[in-house]
């Protein structure tokens, strides 16, 4: 009976492990099959919120302007040329590259002898062509009076042939001493003709003998205008460029000897579009006078010229596009012609215009500004002018706190974290102290910059003898240096 109890017990125990080992089977592959066929629980999606900065948009007026690159030139260039070939004899002091010059300042001599021995031999043509007119006058005063003495003469033969006409009439004259007295008188009548054709000839000579004259004071003013040709001398105030001669060189005629430069009368020329062209017409189509910012960057200083547009070219240019636009300086100091600048021109004002950032529009004109819940809206705006990192918009954001730089992750709904900018601007710009060693150095290479015009130099080594030296002048000296 005892093993029959133990059987039985035994029979049941393993019967409860084969049982609970079937269950605990299920229970895992039922767990496997749920892990593999359902998605993993995650936790719940919380929004996520961008940092970005806004700008409050304003309206007001604003003066968009231009900017182009240009070429200084010299309104008034002349090229020096042999009037008459020649030796040089003579060159004034100032006679080379960068010679400052004045008006009416000898420049160049030539060997005047030829010019003078010609000059010369005009005075005597001359002379003889003044005595020729003189003899020719005396000859026509003696023709008249001996016009007037034969006219005499014809009168007085008329009057004996009348008498004796009214003596034959009478009687008392015979017909032979009539026709004696009337054959006098024909005579007397032919010397008048010969005395009138003596007389004409004497007034074509004299009228000979002025034009003689005139021709030999022609070549006289001729031969003293060669004569002159061998002084070069300066017309105006300039600079000369360019010299090419030495003395005792011979020259032809016409040979180009140097070129000079008025340098306080330049112009800058520079290429706009066809679109920016057309904003600086007037309502009858002329060109505006606007105003013109000329700037030369020299070592970290930047040459400052102002000026206004004069004019335009006639045309575009064969293989070119747009307008070229000259317009003259005021002010030129350290300039020089041929100088690369850059140019900023000023276009009419833009009245209830907004100015933002070019990084808060996209290429659509749409913005974003805040709306409720610091969340963001798109609207459209319209683009007027787009100025250096600036545009001018106009639309309905007057008021609106715009993001001030887009990017792909923001748009429409986002919820973001608003940084506002204080609207206080920096008045100075950053100052640096310099060690004795670097200031040296920049001295140094300064002075040893031989373009840089002596006003920049001057001023850039004002501005390094400071306790504090402007942080973006150093920083441009320094990359012109190489370190």
């Amino acid at each position: 009976m005892r093993f029959l109890r133990q059987s039985m017990i035994g029979l049941f125990l393993a019967s409860v492990t084969l049982g609970l080992l079937v269950w605990a089977v299920q229970m895992i592959g039922g767990a496997v099959q749920t892990r593999m066929a359902d998605s993993p629980a995650a936790p719940p999606a919380r929004e996520r919120v961008f940092t970005v900065n806004v700008i409050t948009a304003e309206s007001g007026t604003h003066t968009p302007f231009i900017e182009s690159f240009g070429e200084i030139a010299s309104r008034r260039t002349l090229e020096l040329r042999a009037a008459e070939g020649g030796r040089v004899i003579g060159l004034a002091d100032e006679f080379q590259d960068g010679g400052t010059v004045r008006a009416g300042d000898v420049l160049v001599q030539l060997d005047p002898v030829d010019a003078e021995a010609a000059v010369q031999r005009a005075e005597a043509d001359l002379a003889d062509a003044q005595a020729e007119g003189r003899d020719a006058a005396r000859g026509l005063e003696l023709a008249r009076d001996e016009l007037a003495a034969a006219q005499d003469q014809a009168d007085l033969r008329d009057k004996a042939a009348k008498r004796q006409s009214d003596l034959a009439g009478r009687g008392v004259g015979t017909a032979a001493a009539t026709e004696t007295a009337d054959l006098a008188a024909s005579a007397a009548r032919q010397a008048v003709l010969s005395r009138r054709q003596a007389v004409a000839q004497a007034e074509a000579r004299v009228d000979q003998a002025a034009t003689s004259t005139a021709r030999a004071e022609i070549a006289l003013a001729e031969a003293q205008r060669r004569l002159d040709d061998t002084i070069l001398t300066a017309p105006f105030n300039g600079t000369l460029s360019a010299t090419v001669v030495v003395e005792g060189r011979l020259v032809s005629a016409n040979e180009r000897l140097a070129e000079l430069i008025d340098p306080d009368d330049l112009e800058v020329s520079f290429r706009l579009s066809t679109a920016q062209y057309a904003r600086l017409l007037d309502e009858r189509g002329a060109v505006l006078k606007a105003e013109v910012r000329v700037t030369l960057d020299v070592a970290g200083v930047d040459l400052e010229a102002r000026g206004f547009v004069t004019r335009t070219s006639a045309a575009a240019g064969e293989g070119l596009t747009g307008r070229l636009v000259f317009a003259s300086l005021n002010s030129v100091s350290g300039f020089k012609p041929g100088d690369f600048v850059t140019v900023q021109v000023q276009e009419p004002a833009l009245e209830n215009v907004i100015r933002l950032p070019a990084s808060s529009v996209d290429a659509g004109g749409n913005v974003l500004v805040l709306a409720a819940e610091d969340r963001l809206e798109a609207i459209t705006v319209e683009i007027l002018r787009r100025v250096g990192d600036d545009v001018l918009v106009r639309g309905d954001i007057l008021g609106r706190e715009v993001v001030e730089a887009r990017s792909p992750l923001l748009g429409a709904g986002i919820a973001v974290k608003p940084l506002r900018k204080s609207t206080q601007k920096q008045s100075e710009p950053e100052m640096l102290e310099l060690t004795e060693a670097r200031r040296a150095k920049l001295v140094a290479f300064i002075e040893g910059n031989a373009r840089m015009p002596e006003e920049a130099k001057a001023r850039v080594l004002a501005q390094l003898a400071e306790r504090q030296v402007p942080a973006q002048m150093v920083e441009r000296i320094e990359s012109r240096m190489g370190g």
